[in-house]
Formats: C-alpha cells, sequence, structure tokens
C-alpha cells in the first residue's frame, strides 16, 4: 500500500487558513454577530447551489454490496481516459457492476465522464440502469485528476479522490478526499468540497491516542467557522482533552485542567465574557449535532449560538452528515471507476 502525507497537508492548509477580516475595532459582541451573519449568508448560498444538491446525494435505491466488498486495487492509470454514458446490450459479467454503462470514446490520463444529470443527482437510476435513459443528454462531467484505492487482506485500506464537476459546461465545485486505514479504529481522512462562490467546507480525521476531528467553513483562504474536538481513551471511555471552536476571530476554548471556558478576541483573552458549553437530550460534542454554546458577553448579556446562526443549521448539519458518509463518491464516482475496472480487466 502506498503511503501519502495528502491528510496531514490537508489539515496543514485548514490550521493555516486566516482568522475572518472583521474590523477590529469591533466589541466582542459585535463581532460574533458579524461573523455570524456572514457565516448564514454562506451557509444560504450554498444551500441554493447544485454543487450543495451533489453533496446531499443518499445511498436511497443503490446497489452496496459490491462497493462495500471491494477487494481490489486500482490506480488512475487502469481506468483513465474519456467515457460517455452509453448503456450497451450484454449481459453483466458482475451483478453488481453492469457491462458497458459507459463507452471509452478517448485516451486521457485523466478520468472524465460524460454522464445525463439524472444518474448524478440521483444513483438509483445508475445502479438500476434503464436503457432507454440512453437517449438522455450527457451534460454532466465528472473530471478526475487523481484517484486511486488500495486495499488489501487485513483490511488496511488507501483511498484518493481529487475531481471537478460540471452541470451544462457549468462549474459545480470540486472534491478532494484522502483516507489511509491501518485498521478499523486507527486511520485518518480528509475530505473537502469548494464551492464555485469560493466557500469550502472540511471534514478531517486523525485518530490515535489522541483523536482530533475538524469541521470548518472558509470563504477563499478566509475562515469563517471552525470547530475542533481532541479526544483520549477509546470507545465509550473516550473523555474530551479540548474543544475549540472559531467564529470568525472569536475562539471559545476549553482544556482539561482549566477551571473556565476561555473567550479570545483576535488572539486577546477576554476576561469579561464568558460562554457555558450545553449538550442537549445527550453528550455530543459538535455543534453540527446537539451542541449549542452560551456566549456571555462583557456588558452581561447572552446570547446562544444556536440562535445566532439559525439560518444555517440545518445547512450546516448536512454538510457535516454529508461529508462524513460521501455518498457521492461512493455510489457515483467509485461505482463508475470500479465498473470500467472489472469490464476491462
Amino acid at each position: 500500500m502506498k503511503k501519502s502525507t495528502t491528510v496531514a497537508a490537508a489539515i496543514i492548509t485548514v490550521l493555516s487558513w486566516q482568522c475572518s477580516k472583521v474590523d477590529q475595532s469591533l466589541s466582542l459582541k459585535e463581532s460574533v454577530e458579524q461573523n455570524a451573519a456572514r457565516i448564514n449568508t454562506a451557509f444560504n448560498k450554498i444551500a441554493d447551489s447544485k454543487g450543495y444538491q451533489l453533496l446531499s446525494v443518499t445511498e436511497d435505491g443503490t446497489k452496496t454490496d459490491g462497493i462495500d466488498g471491494f477487494r481490489d486495487s486500482i490506480d488512475l492509470e487502469l481506468i483513465a481516459g474519456i467515457y460517455d454514458f452509453k448503456p450497451g446490450t450484454d449481459k453483466p459479467r458482475n451483478l453488481y457492476f453492469p457491462l458497458r454503462l459507459f463507452k471509452k470514446t478517448d485516451d486521457n490520463d485523466k478520468l472524465i465522464v460524460n454522464m445525463p444529470e439524472k444518474l448524478a443527482y440521483h444513483p438509483r437510476y445508475l445502479h438500476f440502469c434503464d436503457r432507454a435513459d440512453s437517449v438522455l443528454t450527457n451534460n454532466f462531467t465528472i473530471n478526475a485528476t487523481d484517484y486511486h484505492f488500495y486495499f488489501n487482506l487485513w483490511g488496511n485500506s488507501d483511498y484518493k479522490l481529487v475531481a471537478d464537476f460540471t452541470l451544462d459546461k457549468e462549474d459545480v465545485g470540486s472534491l478532494d478526499i484522502y483516507s489511509i486505514w491501518k485498521s478499523a479504529t486507527a486511520g485518518m481522512q480528509s475530505k473537502n468540497f469548494t464551492f464555485p462562490e469560493g466557500y469550502t467546507v472540511v471534514k478531517s480525521i486523525e485518530t490515535g491516542d489522541t483523536a482530533k476531528i475538524i469541521f470548518a467553513l472558509a470563504h477563499d483562504d478566509e475562515t469563517l467557522l471552525k470547530e475542533t474536538l481532541m479526544l483520549t481513551g477509546e470507545g465509550f471511555k473516550r473523555s474530551e482533552k479540548q474543544y475549540i471552536l472559531s467564529i470568525g476571530n472569536v475562539d471559545i476554548k476549553r482544556t482539561t485542567g482549566i477551571d473556565s471556558i476561555q473567550v479570545y478576541l483576535d488572539g486577546v483573552l477576554q476576561k469579561k465574557a464568558g460562554a457555558k458549553i450545553v449538550d442537549n437530550e445527550d453528550y455530543n460534542s459538535s455543534i453540527c449535532n446537539k451542541r449549542d454554546i452560551l456566549l456571555t458577553y462583557d456588558d452581561g448579556t447572552t446570547a446562544n449560538l444556536s440562535n445566532l446562526i439559525s439560518p444555517a443549521m440545518g445547512t450546516l448539519k448536512d454538510l457535516s452528515k454529508s461529508l462524513g458518509e460521501m455518498y457521492f463518491s461512493k455510489h457515483i464516482v467509485d461505482y463508475i471507476a470500479f465498473s470500467i475496472y472489472y469490464n476491462n480487466h
């Protein structure tokens, strides 16, 4: 299995994003409110995009056994070329990977797949293909510049996908995924999607003695929102070592061994401000699920983060879930890649 530092590089990129460019003359309360407004604007724009619809693809009605049971290795060079959706009439060799759904039309060092929009946004139509769909226009394109899937008998895997997508020749967004697992519980992964408007969402996980989980939103190289969680221990014995929530230029930190939750504005500790972390119903360590933050400003007034970014909460939760599951890469890109590989090798 090949080794790579791609995940580490991706995480370094997240950490190197600049803080939100908010007027430093603003108070803590004004900064939080302005940053929250920018987060709401960002997620509202994302929610209206074709890229968001792509990330929201689910596995409903798809064939999963063939993909989940895949125990082979694929390099980009083994499947590279330009392919058009054009289902054949031969009987499939493999129950889960139909024969000749795509016809190779030219050589290329990338994997370029032209297909109908219907099949990209609704995987069940691809997995249970109706030959009549061949009359549909191939108006959706996958352009993968990097791809590999390595798997061995010991359950170790190494996966990489870098691709951009267009619909009717308009940019939909770009996806970069890397994961490497030495076992079911030891490994790392990084997934990010960049929208045409310049917004990028990232979710990364590192495991080991200390697990580190990051969810972030940026505009170009500017951080709008970033949640970082560090855990120690294993299974149900895991405990939170550190939690950091960055809302633009405001950082809220809780660390083991420190009695209070600290609030920073532009890196300066706010001695008159405070925060309380609330886990609703049961323990959950992310604002993408049941965690909330109660902020107390210098003037004694309070505000819940969930109220400040309430317009964005639905999209925020959906994106965190979608990035974690990444059904599109599995049920569209991988399904096509495996199908091409099985039919040609």
